[in-house]
């Protein structure tokens, strides 16, 4: 009798979880293949029932489930035990184990996992946004985005978008040059989700140096000459009250603490971490 192995994995969720357990403990043997049968929504015992007409006859099929419904995962555990299957409860044994420390049960819901992750996904896409909109490379994503940053070069703009968009906020910024005109989608977005970053010149003029020096270029460029440092903020700041909104001092704060401080000030206290 020909015996054909197989693993079927049975999920109240899209099967994920048990997926990657399954293809972890595989690629710990030498072929390392065998053919996955996967069976997703299975959230009560009529979505359990296909599931159980599968796996009837086949003895050569180990079952790895991730159920958090008790009464379908017992009914489950049940069946395989009756068939004489083998059968791997991934969530059973650790949410047991949960209990004895957690002061509060378990939610039993399907898929709360998945709705977690959907916080990764809004990350990525506000790392993509803060990427594809910095330094003004695309002033459309001005209003798109939840907040504008504007100011000097130097002024870590950059950064605290990074730092933002970690915090699922899409961030766009525009760098401020006098001899360069602002975009005329700044003036379209709403002064309060406009965020200006003014930097003390002493301390620009450090940064700069160093950045210079990184740069490779002669010492002395007009770029960290505090004259042009001067002008460069004195044209921040006119253009900051041209469109009155906020101002926040970076000169000696961390980038974490200005992101905070952005947060506030556009009423995004509570943005997720």
């Amino acid at each position: 009798m020909n015996v054909t192995r197989e693993i079927v994995l049975v999920s109240d969720g899209i099967g994920e979880t048990a997926e990657a357990v399954a293809r972890a403990a595989l690629s710990q043997f030498d072929d390392g293949r065998l053919p996955i049968r996967k069976f997703a929504r299975v959230e009560d015992e009529t979505s359990l029932t296909p599931v159980l007409e599968y796996i009837h006859g086949r003895p050569g099929a180990v079952v790895i489930y991730t159920v958090v419904q008790p009464e379908v995962r017992n009914l489950l555990t049940v069946a395989l035990r009756t068939m004489g299957l083998v059968g791997v409860d991934v969530m059973g044994p650790v949410m047991s184990a949960l209990e004895t420390i957690e002061p509060v049960p378990p939610k039993l819901q399907p898929g709360l996992v998945h709705r977690l992750d959907a916080g990764y996904f809004r990350r990525v896409a506000a790392v993509e946004f803060a990427v594809n909109y910095d330094d003004g490379k695309d002033p459309r994503g001005l209003l798109l985005a939840d907040v504008v940053l504007i100011g000097v070069s130097r002024s870590s703009k950059t950064p605290v978008s990074m730092y933002l968009a970690n915090r699922q906020v899409m961030v766009a910024n525009v760098p401020l040059l006098p001899e360069v005109p602002l975009p005329e989608e700044l003036f379209e977005v709403r002064p309060g989700k406009i965020v200006g970053l003014m930097v003390d010149p002493e301390v620009l003029a450090r940064i700069r140096a160093e950045r210079v020096r990184a740069m490779g270029l002669p010492p002395g460029s007009r770029y960290a000459e505090m004259e042009r440092i001067v002008e460069e903020l004195e044209y921040a700041r006119s253009v900051y009250r041209r469109l009155r909104c906020h101002v926040i001092d970076v000169s000696r704060r961390a980038v974490e603490e200005t992101a905070s401080m952005i947060l506030e000030a556009i009423g995004r206290g509570g943005a997720s971490a």
